[in-house]
C-alpha cells in the first residue's frame, strides 16, 4: 500500500510520539532506580553513622556526653587572602591530612566538668581499687578565686575560666575514669571539623545565616547559652561558632602554617602562653567566629588573679574560652598515652 504525503506525516508523528514517550518511561525508571538506590544508600551511612558515634557515662554517676565519629579526610587548612577579615596568621593554606576521630558533639559542660574537682572525689571511691589509686594520683583544681561561671549558668552551660593546663588534667582524669583516651583536639582537627566540609568563611557559608548558627556579641546579650541552643554544622557539631571559644593542644605561632606538616600536623607546646584556643565566643564579633580565624591565650587572661603566683587552674579573665573533647578513632597503647601525658603537661 502507498502511503500519500499526509499519511506518511502522520504515521511518522504517530512513530516519533511513541519512541519519545519510550525514551521518557526509560528514562524514569532509570531515574527512579537512581533515586531509590541515592535513599538507600543514605540511611545506610545513616545507620552507620548511628553506630559510629556513642555516648559516654561517666563511670559512678549518671553523668553522660555525646561523642560524634569524624571520618578521615584532606582539607585546606586556613583562610585565602580574599577571604574578608582573614588574618596573617591564617595562611598560607595548606592542604592537611586528618586521621578519623571522635569528638564532643557539645562543648563540655559544668555538670561534666564540675565531676573532676576535689569536692567530688567521694564519687568514685567505689570503682576498682586500681583506678581509684590511679584518680587519686591526678591532682585536682583549687578553687576558684571568682565563680568561674560569673553568674551566667551551670547546667547545661558550657564550663569556661578553666586554663589549657586545667583542661589537659581533666582529660586524664576522665581518660582513667572511663578507661577511654581523651584530650583536646589539634588546632587542625578542631579546623577540619569546624568545616565540616565546606570552604566558606563558616561552616554554613559566608555569615549571612549566623544568628542561625552561633552565639556572639550580637545576640548574646552579654552571657553564654546553653550548649546546642543554634543549628549544628553538617557533621552534628554545635557551638562551633561561638558560644565558648575552645582550647585547643597547639602552641601559638603566627607563622605557624609556614611549616605545618601534612600529616596531622600539632604544634607541641614547650609555654603556657601563647597556646592557641577556636571558634569565637559569646562576647566576640562575627569575624572571630569564622573556621579559619585563630587566637592565641596571653597573660591577660590572668590579669586579676591576685594570687602569688597565679593559678595554674583558673584564668580569671576567660569565661569566655572553654573546650571540646576529642578521642582518637585508633586507640593509642598504654605507652602511647604515657609519653603524650608527659608531653603535654610536663611529667
Amino acid at each position: 500500500m502507498r502511503l500519500n504525503k499526509t499519511d506518511f506525516y502522520m504515521f511518522f508523528l504517530s512513530l516519533s510520539i511513541l519512541l519519545i514517550a519510550a525514551c521518557k518511561s526509560t528514562n524514569t525508571v532509570i531515574e527512579s532506580s537512581e533515586a531509590l538506590e541515592k535513599r538507600e544508600s543514605e540511611m545506610v551511612m545513616i545507620r552507620l553513622k548511628k553506630q559510629l558515634d556513642y555516648t559516654e557515662t561517666v563511670p559512678a554517676t549518671e553523668v553522660s556526653f555525646d561523642m560524634i565519629e569524624i571520618p578521615k579526610g584532606i582539607f585546606l587548612m586556613g583562610s585565602s587572602e580574599a577571604e574578608t577579615d582573614r588574618e596573617v596568621d591564617e595562611g598560607p593554606q595548606r592542604e592537611v591530612a586528618i586521621d578519623a576521630f571522635y569528638i564532643g558533639k557539645y562543648e563540655v559542660t559544668w555538670e561534666v566538668f564540675e565531676l573532676f574537682f576535689k569536692q567530688n572525689k567521694d564519687l568514685f571511691v567505689k570503682l576498682e581499687d586500681d583506678r581509684v589509686v590511679k584518680i587519686d594520683a591526678i591532682s585536682r583544681p583549687s578553687p576558684p578565686y571568682e565563680d568561674p561561671s560569673y553568674g551566667m549558668g551551670k547546667e547545661g552551660f558550657p564550663a569556661v575560666s578553666m586554663s589549657a593546663y586545667s583542661a589537659l588534667v581533666f582529660c586524664k582524669w576522665l581518660s582513667t575514669v572511663t578507661g577511654k583516651f581523651y584530650r583536646l583536639p589539634t588546632e587542625a582537627e578542631w579546623e577540619y571539623a569546624a568545616r565540616a566540609g565546606s570552604t566558606t568563611a563558616y561552616s554554613f557559608g559566608d555569615g549571612a545565616e549566623i544568628d542561625q548558627y552561633a552565639v556572639y556579641y550580637k545576640n548574646a546579650k552579654g552571657v553564654y547559652a546553653k550548649v546546642g541552643s543554634k543549628k549544628p554544622n553538617t557533621w552534628g557539631l554545635y557551638d562551633m561558632h561561638g558560644n565558648a571559644a575552645e582550647w585547643t593542644l597547639d602552641e601559638y605561632k603566627e607563622d605557624a602554617y609556614v611549616s605545618l606538616e601534612a600529616n596531622n600536623p600539632w604544634m607541641t607546646p614547650t609555654v603556657i602562653h601563647p597556646r592557641v584556643y577556636r571558634g569565637g565566643s559569646w562576647d566576640d564579633d562575627p569575624k572571630s567566629l569564622r573556621s579559619a580565624s585563630r587566637s592565641a591565650s596571653s597573660k591577660k587572661l590572668q590579669r586579676r588573679d591576685p594570687q602569688i603566683p597565679k593559678s595554674f587552674w583558673w584564668f580569671t579573665d576567660s569565661n569566655f574560652v572553654g573546650f571540646r573533647l576529642v578521642s582518637p578513632k585508633v586507640p593509642l597503647s598504654k605507652e602511647e598515652q604515657k609519653k603524650f601525658w608527659q608531653t603535654v603537661l610536663d611529667e
